[in-house]
């Protein structure tokens, strides 16, 4: 299918469980009809929100979803496209699938944007390609650990700016369970400055020469800057994180597919230097989707293979406290991408003004807490400065969420 329709329909799974997220969706989006309060209340429910549906399309989406035993919210416009929000039980949506399936090609597609977004939203287990490496992730979660060649990250700036006291961190984190190491020699922290190339390629490339004799982990570089992703990998790096989700250096893209290297697409609204003066979105979890599914058709065209592609919200990037605090808690829906779900949750800022924890290094507790809520969501990698501690905590929430994937 054409992936522009998926971006344009902009599908998302709100909920399989809890119908908050429902009905937050529908008070964005238009009015609730009779009768949603109790699906609501069913143990079954499923809500999902489409975008852009031509107003003849959603009046059939109403009819039938409401001959299926759920129901339609939308808002009532004479618009040609609208957004609409489907809740009901399984059996009602594959009832809705299977009827669009017998119908004109416009109606059919819609049915096959449903049914592949609440594949995607149920997928649990992946295997991520990074050059000649596969990972594997879900139900347990990787973990990646964060190697900052900087002078100046918000954490840790300055400790292991010098290659060798970089190298000793980076198998110290491996050594500790990190299946990922993430060297980074550009902080892109709220108000940071911009770092020339050469300046990046002279603090990452020394470190990850050394780490891809030394370290067993697959090596990801951080970076928004195409030449320096294509030398890092050069020199042993198999994952290119790029916080700009491949919209930022045009030529990023075509380097990653061509590398052979994996991608974290991650988003961010904005540049690092102002991205937090202003953040306002129109529907914050549907805008980070469309970001997102952008993200992932531009490594398509470009030719990375579709399980190289892993995505990232981009806690702190763009987002206010609210926001922050907001994809936290509706995660899941980007599960409906139907890629592994990267979180950088460690240390941020956001968790300090939560828990009143000044030091980004005290931020422990709170950032426990958060990555074990992300993975009970349906992360499968986290982001992390502290290894041991993290890798502790999730074995616990990684064995609950097994046993739970077992008995559904």
């Amino acid at each position: 299918m054409d992936t522009c329709f998926h971006m344009r329909l902009n599908a998302r799974v709100l909920t399989a469980t809890n119908p908050a997220a429902v009905v937050e969706a529908i008070h964005h989006g238009g009015s609730a009809p009779a009768g949603i309060e109790r699906l609501l209340s069913e143990a079954d429910v499923v809500g999902l929100a489409l975008e852009n549906v031509g107003r003849e399309a959603a009046k059939t989406l109403e009819k039938w979803m409401a001959a299926s035993g759920g129901a339609v919210a939308r808002p009532q416009s004479s618009a040609e496209e609208t957004g609409v929000v489907l809740v009901g039980s399984r059996q009602a949506f594959e009832a809705l699938i299977q009827r669009l399936a017998e119908e004109r090609p416009d109606l059919s597609a819609i049915g096959q944007v449903i049914r592949e977004a609440l594949e995607a939203y149920g997928r649990r287990r992946f295997e991520i390609r990074m050059g000649t490496r596969r990972l594997a992730v879900g139900p347990r979660p990787a973990i990646m650990g964060i190697v900052n060649v900087t002078p100046d990250s918000f954490s840790d700036g300055g400790r292991f700016l010098r290659p060798r006291a970089a190298v000793e961190h980076a198998v110290r984190l491996a050594e500790e369970g990190a299946d990922i190491v993430d060297v980074g020699g550009e902080s892109t922290r709220p108000g940071s400055e911009p770092v020339g190339e050469e300046e990046e390629l002279g603090r990452v490339l020394p470190v990850v020469e050394a780490l891809a004799r030394r370290a067993q982990a697959p090596i990801s570089i951080d970076t928004r800057h195409a030449r320096v992703a294509r030398e890092a990998v050069a020199a042993g790096a198999c994952l290119v994180n790029d916080v700009t989700g491949l919209q930022g250096d045009p030529e990023m893209a075509r380097t990653v597919a061509e590398s052979g290297a994996g991608v974290v697409l991650m988003h961010m609204q904005g540049e690092p230097k102002t991205m937090q003066e202003h953040p306002v979105y129109d529907n914050l979890m549907a805008d980070v989707c469309r970001f997102l599914r952008r993200g992932i058709h531009i490594a398509q065209e470009a030719g990375v293979p579709e399980d190289a592609v892993v995505i990232d919200p981009g806690f702190g990037f763009g987002k206010t406290l609210e926001h922050n605090v907001q994809i936290l808690a509706r995660l899941g829906q980007l599960r409906t991408l139907g890629r592994p779900i990267v979180v950088g949750l460690s240390r941020t800022w956001f968790l300090g003004r939560l828990t009143g924890v000044e030091a980004p290094a005290e931020r422990l507790f709170g950032t426990l807490a958060a990555c074990v809520l992300a993975v009970a969501a349906g992360a499968l990698v986290v982001r992390v400065h502290e290894v041991r501690e993290i890798r502790e905590a999730l074995t616990v929430a990684a064995a609950v969420a097994e046993t739970a994937e077992s008995a559904a």
